[in-house]
């Protein structure tokens, strides 16, 4: 790992479930990314609606961990060092990144590197954090369930939400034509179609 990575981070995490208050700021060793991970100092991490219930012991998302417990699950920064078998990244590189088993929480992440991808141009660490999960769930909809492809329609629900609206512009994108349905607000839904 780069000497220039310290030992010990900062990380919202908790030693035992419960409420809100079971989240305390804690002094945890810096994850050392594995052969096929990279390590990432976060500038921005993402507050995911299922947080209160993985804070609560109500479900788990991913392999069942050991406390202190440092969820989320998506968040941006800067690549800080990478595993011997990682080709696609490199010290230096803007990265936004999602993993299952959380840990955005924190000043330092470890996560594969397959599930990293460079921040593209024009956007900013803070837009690109909260790209990882709801990216992923807009894209495998759109991919994986309904294998949309060009010169096809589709009507997207809760377009100006935060799988909608990403939804939108990745259907745009694909080449279809798109309908779509949002309550509020019309304009953010307006300026992704076109």
């Amino acid at each position: 790992m780069n000497t220039s990575v310290p030992q010990m981070m900062r990380a919202a995490a908790f030693d035992k479930f419960g409420g809100p208050q079971v989240l305390e700021i804690k002094s945890l060793p810096v994850p050392r990314p594995k052969a096929r991970e990279v390590l990432i100092r976060l500038a921005t991490a993402g507050i995911g609606a299922w947080d209160p219930e993985l804070r609560a012991g109500e479900f788990e998302m991913g392999p069942k961990r050991k406390f202190p417990r440092v969820i989320g699950n998506d968040g941006a920064g800067t690549v800080v060092a990478v595993g011997s078998a990682v080709k696609r990244f490199k010290v230096g590189d803007r990265v936004y990144a999602y993993a299952l088993e959380g840990g955005f929480y924190a000043e330092y992440v470890a996560v594969p590197a397959d599930d990293v991808a460079k921040i593209p141009p024009g956007l900013n660490p803070r837009e690109a954090g909260a790209l990882g999960a709801d990216g992923i769930t807009a894209l495998r909809g759109l991919d994986d369930t309904l294998q949309l492809e060009a010169r096809e329609k589709v009507m997207i629900f809760g377009a100006s939400g935060g799988i909608g609206h990403i939804a939108v512009q990745l259907a745009k994108r694909i080449g279809a034509k798109v309908l779509a349905v949002a309550s509020n607000p019309l304009a953010l839904v307006i300026r992704r179609m076109s």
